[in-house]
């Protein structure tokens, strides 16, 4: 799959709703009825970030629930990528970029947001023909001001800010005409998790399905 192929294919994930939730999940027991709530809040692209020993099960028991669309997040090397497609994973998430990981990718045919927090780096993507890109670690990097400013000079790419992103600061970057999504670990908090309280998730999620853009 060409860089081009895999951006389309990664815009079309990004529009699927405004936050994609990023989710560290240690138990796998909790992937399916966590999946669900999200999927049911309006929140269907799901990141599983490969950060527990659990996550590639997590992966593997999220693709069965209906409707959702899941991804890997934390993608390092290309035997990640491997694992995370063996395990069901349809698209990737990576904090930052490397020709080995990005040749996997597209041999593999595995849409892929690649990180950049920066002009130079961006720019390097977009030569490669990457325009759907994750801004990582965004509030660290200067926040919705920093992604406005990298877009002024390189409208043609499209940005999911991560990292620091939450309810009170999501509208500032989904107001920004270079920012399609975001992606969040609000909607799906730790003390929920373990306590099941999925009826609370699906209303954090709905209320992130709710935000404008």
């Amino acid at each position: 799959m060409t860089p081009q192929e895999m951006s389309a294919k990664a815009l079309d994930i990004a529009n699927l709703a405004p936050i994609i939730p990023v989710l560290v999940v240690d138990d796998a027991a909790h992937a399916q009825p966590l999946a669900q709530a999200l999927v049911a809040g309006g929140l269907p692209a799901l990141e599983v970030t490969l950060r527990t020993p659990a996550a590639l099960d997590v992966i593997r028991e999220m693709a069965k629930v209906d409707g959702g669309v899941v991804g890997a997040g934390t993608l390092l090397t290309p035997k990640d990528l491997q694992d995370a497609m063996d395990a069901g994973a349809t698209f990737g998430v990576s904090p930052g970029a490397t020709d080995r990981l990005l040749n996997a990718c597209e041999e593999a045919g595995l849409p892929l947001l690649p990180g950049a927090a920066t002009a130079s780096e961006a720019m390097a993507l977009l030569e490669r023909g990457y325009t759907m890109l994750k801004f990582f670690p965004a509030e660290a990097s200067g926040g919705a001001p920093a992604l406005k400013s990298i877009g002024a000079p390189i409208p043609q790419i499209k940005f999911c800010p991560t990292g620091g992103v939450s309810m009170k600061n999501a509208n500032d970057y989904l107001s920004l005409s270079n920012v399609v999504c975001a992606g969040g670990s609000w909607v799906a908090p730790k003390d929920k998790v373990v306590s099941g309280d999925w009826d609370g998730i699906e209303a954090l999620a709905r209320e992130a399905a709710n935000l404008p853009r």
